[in-house]
């Protein structure tokens, strides 16, 4: 890691400390030339992957924005949503993979929004599974009714990568 005040090119660990539950790790660090010390952090970066295949980085606010949406008129509050989308976040994360198709984050709202609040899961449904007639609601009702059709659960796959950034050195 480069130095931010001589940009010597060699530096040494000091400290290391997670923080979030371990997706992010805080380095303090020495340059070997100058002898300042500055903090870096190094965070596994996970993107999404549009249908048009444009990669973005996932993020929790556009969770909350959609279901809102379909929360509309119903008794949920805040918490619950960025809890929501605490849960889809650590889904998509368990699965090991840097990227993940944009399909799949909406497999991963599809569980807990069920379970937050049955109307606002149905109406995200209808949107994200594109709906097409009463039978398609119809059919979905049942589900719900019988409690037996389980929502597709993300699986393990490849390894996260980790992107360092520096932060303000320290004084």
């Amino acid at each position: 890691m480069r130095c931010p005040y001589c940009r010597h090119a060699d530096s040494r660990v000091v400290d290391s400390r997670e923080v979030d539950e371990g997706q992010v790790i805080r380095r303090r660090r020495s340059c070997q030339a100058c002898g300042r010390r500055f903090t870096t952090v190094e965070e596994a970066t996970l993107a999404v992957i549009k249908r048009s295949g444009v990669t973005e980085p996932f993020s929790r606010a556009k969770v909350i924005t959609g279901v809102r949406r379909a929360c509309q008129g119903r008794p949920v509050d805040e918490d619950a949503l960025a809890l929501l989308a605490q849960r889809v976040e650590d889904a998509v994360r368990a699965t090991g993979c840097a990227e993940i198709p944009s399909h799949e984050v909406g497999l991963a709202i599809l569980g807990p929004l069920r379970e937050l609040d049955e109307v606002a899961y149905l109406r995200f449904a209808s949107v994200y599974r594109s709906f097409e007639s009463i039978e398609d609601f119809e059919a979905e009702i049942e589900a719900l009714r019988r409690h037996d059709q389980p929502v597709p659960a993300l699986a393990p796959r490849g390894p996260a990568r980790r992107v360092e950034r520096e932060l303000e050195p320290a004084p």
